[in-house]
């Protein structure tokens, strides 16, 4: 059981462990709650990989299951260890996105359809500020710029020469006509749009406003897939305050199938060049 570099995984690993375990035992979390003299919650939450989980928790769990392989149970234990380390991104200051990174970070693909704004992982450093400066409440000047080095530091991940991220976006032609920032701002933008557009990994398509209604109406979603768990992923909502996070097999079915129906819908990746290119050119009139 090898372990990962990020916190955020390896808590969700060890807790889908952890429920193995459990269901394997055939006990309910209720009744193992009751065993360790502790709430129901958070059997829950260790299982689920929303806290980190003590070595001495796995060990007593490890000993309610009737686990005895030594081997695992150490495996485990170390895996505990591990999940309490914080992310490169914990010395910038919380983060209610914090989750998200996690698993942006892990990820080995991501699925997403952007009806309003270019992707955080797609943005200029301008175009970022510009974003960020406008976010309502309004940060101030340091909360803007901690938050604003996050967003390019997570961008690296795209570049990683090893495993680099593998994108599959969707951009409505509502992210190029929303002027922000300025023309020179989006001019600059859409040239970094087409730029990565011609990166092996990266697979982008414009959905044009004469598409008319599809199933992207309702906002904006990512899905991440993980490459040791190919038939799991993570479907996020992006919410002002905190995302959703969808994890059933259905849930990311669906969502999965509502991108490749949008992706059928929008234009392929050459007319996307060449769309982003017209529009380039619209906000360099602009430009004094």
């Amino acid at each position: 059981m090898a372990a990962n570099p990020n916190p955020t995984i390896r808590r969700r690993r060890l807790g889908a462990e952890l429920r193995q375990l459990r269901m394997a035992s055939g006990l309910k979390s209720k009744e193992v709650a009751e065993l360790l003299m502790v709430s129901q919650p958070k059997i829950s939450h260790l299982e689920n990989g929303n806290r980190a989980t003590s070595p001495r928790d796995v060990r007593d769990l490890c000993a309610i299951y009737g686990v005895t392989d030594q081997q695992v149970i150490d495996s485990l234990m170390e895996m505990a260890r591990e999940s309490g380390e914080r992310g490169w991104w914990h010395p910038y200051g919380d983060h209610a996105d914090s989750a998200y990174i996690g698993l942006e970070t892990d990820a080995a693909s991501l699925h997403t359809y952007a009806p309003m704004v270019v992707p955080e992982l797609l943005q200029t450093p301008a175009y970022a500020q510009a974003v960020l400066e406008e976010t309502i409440p309004l940060p101030t000047a340091e909360q803007a710029a901690k938050r604003l080095k996050v967003r390019l530091r997570r961008q690296h991940r795209i570049y990683e020469p090893t495993r680099p991220l593998r994108l599959c976006v969707v951009l409505d032609e509502s992210t190029l006509r929303r002027l922000i920032g300025g023309p020179d701002i989006m001019g600059g933008q859409l040239e970094h749009l087409n730029a990565l557009s011609a990166e092996p990994h990266i697979t982008m398509r414009v959905l044009p406003y004469t598409a008319g209604a599809h199933p992207g109406l309702p906002g904006q979603f990512s899905i991440l897939q993980f490459a040791d768990s190919p038939q799991a992923g993570v479907v996020h909502l992006e919410r002002f305050a905190n995302g959703l996070y969808l994890e059933k097999p259905f849930d990311v079915q669906h969502y999965s199938a509502m991108h490749e129906h949008l992706q059928s819908r929008a234009l392929d990746p050459a007319g996307t060049r060449d769309f982003i290119a017209d529009v380039t050119k619209t906000y360099t009139a602009l430009q004094p």
